[in-house]
């Protein structure tokens, strides 16, 4: 009984709950065991079980049932007053996902009655802000059955901190960052999302040179390939100790029918186009100018929103288009239903719209729908960010009327070519004065 009261003991006393229990079991004259009664109680107070794809809800506490996927036996550790800790840790898994359960100090030795493939139900909270892991509260042994719609060591699905080879499709890729390492040096690394049968993921490249003359949609084979388990969804990372190359194995990423968006988590759907709201700018937090943009989706009868965000908002799409998008999040819409995101870390793509690839030279020019680089004859948008009035040469994919940067590199203008170059500006700007 006390197992169940850890969920609700901000809501009743003990004394209340207890007895809430008792009368459940008159009511139903003495068919309900005592553990069915108090998961009554607590549902009628509004605690319900949820599944592993709801656990990054509000709530401030979690009950669900999931199957052990994979376990670590007991670690001990110093904490910061000198006191000695113990840390376990328990990969569960459901039909709709899996997660991390953190079971610290006591509780840490419950593992070692814990077998792979037992369903335990789980009652935890989330550390702070984090919604990827589980602090677990309480647990015990429970006798339901669960399938998991992931197994333990399938796709970096797993707790063992070696690295693994995968293949995948790439899908996406950012323009290159900068960083500072801890000794002071600067270093470049690159977001991209990666597919395969099982769906999308994310994948961090602290050495962009391993993706170089690798065009999208390319099937490739990542060796040395690092699962980040604290990623929100599948996440992975690579370095100059990893290897990519091209590869034979075929790869499809599937979509999600729109009407089966629900819940938190991470989806690709394709869709027509049927409405588009203009772009609108808004100051971030960190005071910079970005945008977004809401547009609607359909399948059939079926309508999805979709927000679209940063660079992603200023992607010029019209009512009509077919769209496809990757690793877009899902979360509650503001007028009921669910709605995905589109920015960093998602991909929005037109599969009718030709891709190639492009050198360009030019003048990045700031404007109302974007970020844009101009040679005086042709313009194109660009996404990343990139100093207003600098002369930059940008190698990468041209998708319509946007390029996405692979390589990007200074030019250096003589005196003589700005020279030339005000003077056409000159003359153009005297041919349309009015006589």
């Amino acid at each position: 009984m006390l197992f169940h009261y850890a969920l609700i003991d901000d809501l009743i006393t003990q004394e209340e709950f207890e007895r809430r229990v008792e009368e459940k079991i008159e009511e139903c004259g003495d068919l309900l065991d005592e553990p069915t009664a108090a998961m009554l109680v607590v549902d009628a107070l509004g605690r319900q079980h949820v599944k592993i794809r709801d656990l990054s809800g509000k709530s401030s506490l979690f009950c669900f049932f999931a199957k052990v996927l994979e376990k670590t036996e007991p670690k001990e550790f110093d904490r910061k007053d000198g006191e000695k800790g113990w840390v376990a840790t328990l990969l569960v898994g459901d039909e709709t996902g899996t997660t991390r359960i953190v079971l610290w100090d006591e509780k840490a030795g419950a593992v070692l009655e814990i077998q792979t493939g037992d369903v335990l139900e789980i009652i935890g909270r989330h550390p702070g802000k984090s919604a990827r892991e589980i602090y677990a509260l309480a647990l015990r042994k429970a006798t339901c059955e669960i399938t998991c719609a992931s197994t333990a060591g399938r796709n970096g699905t797993t707790l063992s901190p070696e690295r693994i080879d995968i293949d995948v499709i790439l899908i996406g890729i950012d323009a290159p960052r900068t960083f500072t390492r801890r000794d002071g040096t600067n270093g470049e690394m690159t977001e991209c999302v990666i597919g395969d049968a099982e769906g999308t993921a994310r994948l961090v490249v602290w050495a962009p040179d391993l993706l170089r003359n690798i065009p999208l949609g390319a099937t490739i084979h990542i060796a040395g390939a690092k699962p980040d388990h604290r990623s929100s969804g599948r996440a992975y990372s690579v370095d100059d100790t990893s290897m990519v190359s091209l590869s034979n194995v075929s790869a499809n990423v599937p979509f999600t029918a729109l009407a089966s968006v629900s819940g938190t988590g991470f989806f690709s759907v394709r869709g027509e186009v049927k409405t588009v709201q203009e772009p609108w700018s808004f100051t971030s937090r960190d005071g910079r100018v970005s945008w977004v943009r809401n547009i609607r989706i359909g399948d059939g009868g079926d309508i999805l929103n979709v927000v679209l965000w940063g660079e992603r908002a200023l992607v010029p799409v019209h009512p009509g288009d077919v769209v496809e998008i990757y690793h877009a999040e899902s979360k509650p819409g503001r007028f009921g239903g669910f709605e995905i995101g589109v920015g960093r870390g998602s991909v929005i793509r037109f599969p009718h719209e030709e891709s190639r690839t492009i050198t360009f030279a030019g003048t990045i020019i700031p404007g109302n729908g974007g970020t844009f680089i101009d040679n005086g004859t042709e313009r194109y948008l660009i996404e990343g960010e990139f100093p207003a009035g600098c002369e930059m040469c940008i190698t990468g994919m041209l998708c319509g009327s946007r390029i996405i940067p692979e390589i990007s590199e200074p030019v250096e203008k003589s005196a003589e070519q700005v020279t030339n170059r005000l003077a056409d500006f000159a003359a153009k700007l005297e041919s349309r004065a009015p006589p």
